[in-house]
């Protein structure tokens, strides 16, 4: 696709409805502009504006000693020595190029299958589980091809809420102290 898609990836250069923006890439520049250019004492530290995000480094310290704390409590409670907090908080690291969409499929389809019909249905799950996670992959990337041939080559696009861009008037406002722009608030 790097090499069929003209201007992949330069949102510059591609049409208002293109998808081809790869978001990956864009969290990628946007965190090395953010640890590399600005530095994380104007964003993290007491010149930034986002001091209280450094509290999660502990929450996510105690988070597992929790979850160890509540299984010692609770013997007889076999569900929770199935979380495992280290996973969960790490996933969260795709959050930004990825939507809320998918998580909650991702968490509603994990908890169906790998609780509810594990503890239920043990002989099905160990039959089915892994064609339905083929079964799962497979249908992606059948969609994905359909969809490009479908509405991709015939420059169709559709319009909904979630690929109108961003909706907030104040998203491209400066946040750094002190500067003013006509029609943002001043920090």
């Amino acid at each position: 696709m790097l090499g069929s898609v003209k201007d992949i990836c330069q949102t510059d250069l591609l049409a208002a409805d293109s998808p081809w923006t790869c978001p990956g890439d864009r969290v990628f520049f946007d965190a090395s502009v953010i640890w590399g250019l600005v530095g994380p004492k104007r964003i993290f530290g007491k010149l930034g504006v986002y001091p209280q995000l450094n509290w999660f480094f502990l929450g996510g310290a105690a988070a597992p000693v929790i979850v160890w704390l509540a299984h010692k409590a609770f013997p007889n409670v076999k569900w929770i020595p199935l979380i495992n907090m280290p996973v969960m908080l790490g996933s969260t690291a795709n959050m930004p190029p990825a939507t809320a969409v998918n998580y909650t499929s991702w968490i509603t389809v994990g908890t169906i299958f790998n609780y509810f019909i594990f503890k239920y249905h043990k002989a099905w799950w160990h039959r089915y589980n892994y064609v339905l996670s083929a079964g799962l992959d497979a249908g992606l990337a059948f969609m994905a091809i359909l969809l490009y041939f479908t509405l991709g080559l015939s420059n169709t696009s559709i319009e909904w809420w979630g690929t109108g861009g961003e909706h907030c008037a104040l998203a491209s406002c400066p946040t750094a102290k002190g500067v003013k722009v006509d029609g943002c608030p001043v920090y």
